[in-house]
Order: structure tokens, then C-alpha cells, then sequence
């Protein structure tokens, strides 16, 4: 896949303080080359050699000598807002990439009101843009990932993907850096985990996600973000549901990996367009930092994890499928009120999901 087509160019805007981290005015009567030069001068100057970073950041190195700075974060977390700035500031790189496709750019641009509003509202319009971009049976398990955001929104009063916000932000702060997008499309993602999972696991699932209302606070936010503790819980989601870790988490770490590692290629330095190491930041969440460190020196085969399988032809597969649609149904009803609702009148459907509820599943 072309990296640069889910690329996002477009410059922040203005600082909150002009005046601080921004590039120097230059001096009139300069050519484009001289301008260029010294803006690259600018930045080389500010550049670190050896910045003292948070521990949420990992440092690899490509083939090349190219340096990627990966910031582990928690997407509901203020510290992690603090630790991409800190590490943008430092090495004032040439690329940075986040965990964000080109279906979830639009929260770059979003203020923190609208997102929070945004992720509080489960309506109609939602449920049938889900669907026509994913299809029925993983659209309508987003809107009860949906739900999932909005519930820990709600308990935190904070929109999520703050942290790619400030990277956003930071970028355009930064002359010459590019912005990429860096996720592998969530469509892609839903369609397959939808088609990894068994009959029995999606409704368990989608029971534990409709059904989520355990309180959340700040302090649990950033637990998020020690290794240790993350590695258990992937470690209890393996057992509960492998083939969904295996293409939520571990495809994903390929992706991005793919992604960060055409980000370390060689950029080219004025005057003379020599080839020099680039340096790049990659914000991700902590839970993907593991994946990359192991994918980073191995052969990935992209295209094993871009392909979705057709629907299955067979009868019984679809009748199954009316089955989920009813428990699915019944979710978005719980979610948004009389959503869907008549898709409850089936006593055999309310009397399938009453038979799951002492299976709670536990997501993370």
C-alpha cells in the first residue's frame, strides 16, 4: 500500500504561542533554496542527539541508521498528550505517523467538545453509516465499539485520540516534518475480525460490549500504560478471544510496522539533495509497542492481512447469521434507545440473548 496516500499534509495552523517552538522569520530578498537551507539549518540546530525521553518511548533503528522514536500511549490519557509533545519537541523529526486510517482522520480536526458530544450520541445516522461502510455484521458490532468509547468518555469527561491530536499539532510546529496516517483501514480490521470469530464468540462479545458499565477513572487510564500489567491483559484477551487479538492486535502491529519502517527511509538534505538518515516519531497505542519491536527486523507479507473473505454461500451460515443480527440488534437497542427495536418482537431472539447473559465477556 502507498504510504503517502493516507498521508495528511495539510499544515496545523497557528500555535497557541506563536512565539514559542515556532520557526524564526526570515529575512527578506532570500531565495527558495536559501530559505529552505536555513529553515534546515534551523531545525538540525534543535534537533537532540541524546534527548532524555519518557520511558513510554522506544527507540529502533532501520538498516540505514534511520531513527524511529515509538511513543507507547494510553488514547484516553493527558500524560501521553505530554509525552508525544516532549518527544516531537526533542528530535524535531522528519515524519511522524500515528495509529489513525484515513476513516478516523476526521478526529485530527475535531475540538474536544465536538468529540466529546460525538462520542456520547448513538443514532440512526451512525448505525447506517457504519453499516454501508463495513457491511451489516461488522457495522453493527463499531456501534457497540461505539458505545465502549463513549461509556469510558463519559466516565472520564475526555474524547479519545487526544494524543494524535497533539501530534498533529506538534508536527506542524516542526519545518519539512510529514504527517501519515499509519493504521491499516478499519473496515478491513472489522471484516475480518467479524470473520474470525465463531457464531457463539460474537455473541458472547457483543453481550459483554452491550452490557459494559464497569467505572473507569484516570488512575486506570494510565495502568494502560505499563507493560507489565498490558501484557497480562492482552494475555486474558488471548484466552477469551484469540482469533480477535489475533486481527485487532497482531495484524495490526504488522501494519504499522510496515507503515514506521517506510517512514524510516532516507530523506534527501539541501542543498545538495544528499541522502541522510531520517528520524521519525510513531505514536501508538502501548499495546502495539511489543508487536513492533518484534515485527521491526522481519519479512512482513502485507497482503496476507489486506484480503476479506467473500460471504459464506451456504444456508445454514446465513441463518446463523439472521440469529447474530437479532442479538446485534437487541445491542443497539440497549445503546440507543428504541434503535432497531424491532428486531426485539422474536421471542426466540430475546430468549437466545437472555440465555447469554451469565457469560460475561471482558474486553479490554
Amino acid at each position: 500500500m502507498d504510504q503517502d496516500s493516507n498521508s495528511e499534509d495539510e499544515s496545523v495552523g497557528p500555535p497557541e504561542d506563536p512565539l514559542e517552538d515556532s520557526p524564526p522569520c526570515l529575512p527578506p530578498g532570500l531565495s527558495d533554496g536559501e530559505a529552505i537551507e536555513l529553515l534546515w539549518q534551523y531545525r538540525a540546530q534543535r534537533r537532540q542527539s541524546s534527548p532524555e525521553l519518557p520511558e513510554t518511548v522506544t527507540r529502533l533503528t532501520s538498516p540505514d541508521g534511520s531513527l524511529l522514536y515509538l511513543v507507547g500511549t494510553a488514547h484516553f490519557s493527558d500524560s501521553s498528550k505530554k509525552d508525544v509533545a516532549t518527544t516531537i519537541r526533542a528530535v524535531q523529526p522528519d515524519v511522524v505517523v500515528v495509529e489513525l486510517c484515513q476513516y478516523r482522520v476526521s478526529m485530527l480536526k475535531m475540538d474536544e467538545s465536538t468529540l466529546l458530544k460525538e462520542a456520547k450520541e448513538i443514532n440512526l445516522e451512525k448505525v447506517q453509516q457504519a453499516i454501508k461502510q463495513n457491511g451489516v455484521m461488522s457495522g453493527l458490532m463499531q456501534i457497540l465499539l461505539l458505545k465502549v468509547s463513549a461509556h469510558i468518555t463519559e466516565q472520564l469527561g475526555m474524547a479519545p485520540g487526544g494524543e494524535f491530536r497533539e501530534a498533529f499539532k506538534e508536527a506542524g510546529r516542526v519545518p519539512f516534518c510529514k504527517f501519515h496516517l499509519g493504521d491499516r483501514p478499519i473496515p478491513v480490521t472489522f471484516k475480518r475480525a467479524i470473520a474470525a470469530l465463531s457464531v457463539w464468540q460474537k455473541a458472547r462479545l457483543a453481550w459483554g460490549l452491550c452490557f459494559l458499565s464497569d467505572p473507569i477513572s484516570k488512575e486506570d487510564v494510565e495502568k494502560c500504560k505499563q507493560k507489565d500489567l498490558l501484557e497480562q491483559t492482552m494475555s486474558e484477551m488471548i484466552g477469551e478471544f484469540p482469533a480477535l487479538h489475533q486481527t485487532i492486535v497482531a495484524e495490526r502491529d504488522i501494519y504499522l510496522t510496515h507503515t514506521l519502517r517506510q517512514a524510516t527511509r532516507c530523506v534527501e538534505a539541501p542543498p545538495n539533495a544528499q541522502k541522510v538518515p531520517a528520524v521519525v516519531v510513531g505514536v501508538v497505542g502501548m499495546g502495539h509497542v511489543p508487536g513492533i519491536e518484534r515485527n521491526w527486523d522481519r519479512h512482513l507479507n502485507i497482503s496476507e492481512i489486506m484480503s476479506v473473505a467473500p460471504p459464506s454461500q451456504f444456508g445454514w451460515v446465513f441463518v446463523l447469521k439472521g440469529v447474530m443480527l437479532g442479538m446485534l440488534g437487541y445491542a443497539c437497542y440497549r445503546a440507543g434507545g428504541t434503535l432497531m427495536g424491532a428486531l426485539l418482537s422474536s421471542t426466540a431472539i430475546r430468549s437466545f440473548v437472555d440465555n447469554l447473559r451469565p457469560k460475561r465477556a471482558q474486553v479490554s
